[in-house]
């Protein structure tokens, strides 16, 4: 009987006096079978070798939602609506708002080259990670600039100048700067106050509300939590579990648990490993999915309500 592993072990339907009978789930992280099976409804953007997408699945890993983009994305947001965020690359490039149905409800375009990070702030506006110049810009619901902080990058070519960005308490921003290997913390006027280098295509960084900083660390194959002075104060990669085949981590999601979903982006090495998983903080691994025949890779990937 054929056998597709996903988030768990999903057995072939079965055909009983005539009957279909549904297919068994067998968690694989399960001590015993009284144990709860996890699962996570989930979102990502796959980047691969076909178009982009934007995908979303159900706890059984069944495809129930896909959107395709205008141009290249590889970054979104769910926002308390359940309407989707997300910023896209070419000709127009700039920032949509869709609906679970793929209404456009609010888009910006931008003049800049290319834009792939954004987030919504708590005041209603949207902030771009605009590349080329590197900046920060916020534009309120009428698509006015109302804001503009400069970002440090020594990454000359636009497309890797920054990536995922977001807006502390302090009205700081939070930049990470994928070509250069760096995360920063910028004031309102583009001054640096801190900064974090070394780490080979850093895409998402996270303040945490103990002051630390958690940075997705790409091909360095790890995830680094790092305190106010920079000594590293967690940090799982592929030493922790080589069975994930953690090629490029891309992505980071802290769960109100506080465990952590990972984005493992496979690239040249689809067929391999797992697309996503989710680890506690004493470095266990308590759920991951693969599905190398729905997606090749993904980019930003989010457990979703």
């Amino acid at each position: 009987m054929p056998v597709s592993r996903r988030s768990f072990v999903r057995m072939g339907t079965l055909a009983i006096a005539g009957f279909a009978v549904e297919p068994l789930l067998v968690n694989p992280y399960a001590r015993s079978q009284n144990e709860e099976i996890k699962r996570h409804k989930i979102m990502f953007f796959e980047y691969g070798k076909g178009p982009n997408r934007l995908v979303e699945l159900d706890g059984f890993g069944k495809l129930v939602w896909e959107h395709k983009p205008p141009g290249i994305a590889v970054m979104f947001e769910v926002l308390a609506n359940g309407n989707i965020l997300y910023a896209f690359g070419g000709k127009p490039t700039g920032v949509r708002e869709v609906t679970r149905m793929g209404k456009e409800v609010w888009s910006y375009v931008s003049k800049c080259p290319q834009v792939l990070g954004c987030r919504r702030l708590a005041n209603g506006n949207t902030l771009l990670a605009e590349q080329g110049p590197c900046q920060a810009v916020e534009v309120n619901p009428q698509g006015k600039i109302v804001h503009i902080t400069p970002l440090t990058t020594t990454e000359k070519g636009y497309h890797l100048q920054v990536r995922n960005i977001s807006q502390l308490p302090n009205g700081n921003i939070l930049s990470a700067h994928e070509g250069e290997g760096a995360v920063r913390e910028v004031d309102a006027v583009g001054k640096m106050v801190w900064e974090y280098t070394g780490v080979e295509n850093a895409g998402d960084a996270k303040r945490l509300a103990n002051g630390n900083t958690l940075i997705s660390c790409g091909t360095q194959k790890r995830v680094l939590e790092v305190t106010p002075e920079k000594r590293i104060a967690w940090e799982f990669g592929t030493k922790d579990a080589p069975e994930l085949n953690i090629t490029w981590v891309s992505s980071i999601q802290v769960l109100p648990n506080g465990n952590l979903i990972v984005g493992n982006f496979l690239r040249n090495q689809e067929g391999k490993g797992a697309h996503a998983f989710e680890v506690t903080r004493d470095k266990k691994v308590v759920w991951k999915w693969s599905d190398h025949r729905l997606i090749s890779s993904l980019t930003t990937v989010r457990v979703v309500a």
